[in-house]
């Protein structure tokens, strides 16, 4: 199965809907580590139980952990990280990736060499990544590599797990084709899309075997 980009016309939203649907997202993502972190606050303040105490902080240490990576990611997926036409360490990338994706469920395997490269470009990579999660939700490998060079790369990353299948809603967006409603839940995938326009890269889904493979090269 391979599914590629089309000229299906489309509404697009505004810069201010993007904006607000990429807030919804983030909060999205760190409300529940917070809350957390909140939970284990209140056992500190009002059980003396030691072994509670100590329950609190290892869910403190772990969840505070957990908010971190993900506004670490969301400030280099999402955000400015940098002027216009700035360059970004790709082994910072490979860190706030590995951050991100963790090693409970899911375990990134980075094979992109260090370097420079243009801001736009890795804030695709890094939304690629993300993407990749959701096409293994049983948990899995993602295989990150790239070939060409840092001014003109072209990415692989490859899902290999138990129940792969296509990461949710990429393929609508990429195609036009039974395109969902916006909101906190597509717009990483939308984003992704159009990074992958801004980029002048060609985002590909197709189907190895058991793995899912997403491939973005020069259109």
């Amino acid at each position: 199965m391979t599914m590629t980009a089309t000229l299906s016309p489309r509404v697009e939203p505004t810069d201010l809907e993007i904006a607000a649907l990429i807030s919804s997202k983030i909060v999205h993502d760190v409300i529940g580590p917070v809350g957390a972190i909140y939970n284990g606050i209140e056992i500190l303040d009002e059980d003396d139980d030691p072994e509670a105490k100590t329950y609190a902080m290892k869910v403190i240490r772990d969840v505070t952990e957990q908010a971190s990576a993900r506004l670490q990611f969301a400030r280099f997926a999402f955000g400015a990280a940098g002027s216009a036409g700035a360059q970004i360490d790709l082994r910072t990338a490979e860190q706030i990736s590995k951050g991100f994706v963790g090693q409970v469920k899911h375990r990134l395997d980075w094979k992109i060499a260090p370097g420079y490269m243009g801001k736009d470009k890795v804030k695709l990579l890094l939304n690629l990544v993300a993407c990749a999660i959701t096409a293994l939700p049983r948990g899995g490998d993602i295989e990150v590599q790239m070939t060409g060079s840092f001014e003109v790369p072209n990415f692989t990353i490859r899902c290999k797990g138990t129940g792969a299948r296509p990461p949710q809603h990429l393929g609508e967006f990429i195609s036009g084709e039974q395109v969902p409603p916006l909101d906190a839940m597509t717009i990483q995938a939308y984003y992704t899309m159009r990074l992958g326009e801004t980029a002048g890269m060609r985002l590909l889904i197709v189907k190895d075997a058991a793995d899912i493979i997403l491939t973005a090269g020069q259109a």
